[in-house]
């Protein structure tokens, strides 16, 4: 059993939660997610199963795309509605349009950004949200992100009885993106506490919400024998690289391990034998050939 389940994460669930169902569910223990999605939010996981595993990094450094809500009026301890209020301001009207616009373009590009209290980011060995439940704070080291755009997709609606705003967003980033903390960043551009309402993930590792299949969809395949239906190949995930088809010899040599020559130019690329991917070899001359291995996949059948 090898490939990607393209997962559609429920909302109230932990993505190590959805992969200890699926070790339940088809009784694999080399299974990994791809990315931590906080409990709250929902969408696309993908999920790597048996010799996939290899390529959980790979699918991880790929860009994502979400879809969530800005609620500006107050915040929390955790940027999220899951976190106990600490502040709070009562709007009289909504911020503009425009103004909201402006401040979302400021985020564009590279941009620096703190990891949040609440998160799973190690410091010391401990992960911060176990100082964040003692009541402690820590300095955070700021880590480099890329925001491809974060556009309003929505009115700014004025909350009357709640006397706050709130805007629905779209924003495409990178790996290792906190989208609450670009929340709570936007609030604090506008001179207004903030909190993210609302996120759901609509792309990672290439696969979009429609292609997602539930827990109970996997269910149902594992029972009717179509786990086909939910699995995709190894092969459809590493689609984008170049493929060299090995002859029995050279299936020989990467079987050891060996370096292999082949009339490709890409840094990159994928080895097939017998139609399915056996590994990922990267361009490097040396007396043996001009390609050596990068990740082995052997048994991918």
């Amino acid at each position: 059993m090898n490939g990607v389940i393209p997962l559609f994460k429920p909302k109230g669930m932990t993505s190590a939660g959805c992969v200890y169902q699926l070790r339940k569910i088809l009784h694999e223990r080399r299974i990994g997610h791809t990315g931590t999605l906080d409990p709250d939010v929902d969408g696309v996981l993908p999920i790597c199963v048996g010799q996939a595993t290899k390529l959980v990094n790979r699918i991880q450094a790929s860009g994502k795309i979400y879809q969530g809500e800005i609620t500006l009026g107050f915040a929390t301890t955790t940027e999220d509605l899951s976190g106990e209020e600490i502040e709070r301001i009562a709007l009289t009207a909504a911020p503009s349009e425009q103004t909201v616009d402006d401040c979302l373009a400021q985020f564009v590009g590279a941009v620096t950004q703190i990891p949040p209290m609440f998160s799973a980011v190690k410091v010391n060995g401990k992960r911060l949200y176990e100082y964040a439940r003692a009541g402690e704070t820590i300095e955070r080291p700021s880590r480099q992100i890329q925001v491809d755009y974060f556009a309003r997709t929505s009115p700014v609606i004025y909350q009357a009885v709640s006397q706050t705003a709130t805007f629905t967003f779209e924003v495409g980033c990178s790996k290792g993106t906190y989208v609450r903390t670009l929340a709570t960043d936007v609030g604090r551009k506008l001179a207004i506490p903030a909190v993210m309402s609302n996120l759901r993930r609509l792309k990672s590792g290439g696969i979009t919400l429609d292609q997602t299949v539930t827990l109970t969809e996997i269910e149902t395949a594992m029972a009717n024998n179509s786990l086909e239906k939910v699995i995709r190949p190894i092969e459809t995930v590493l689609a984008d690289l170049p493929n060299l088809d090995l002859s029995p010899e050279q299936w020989e040599k990467v079987q050891n391990g060996g370096a292999i020559t082949a009339a490709l130019t890409a840094s990159e690329i994928t080895l097939s034998y017998q139609n399915h991917i056996k590994a990922i070899y990267q361009s490097k001359k040396t007396r043996l050939g001009n390609y050596v291995p990068a990740t082995m996949m052997l048994t991918n059948d």
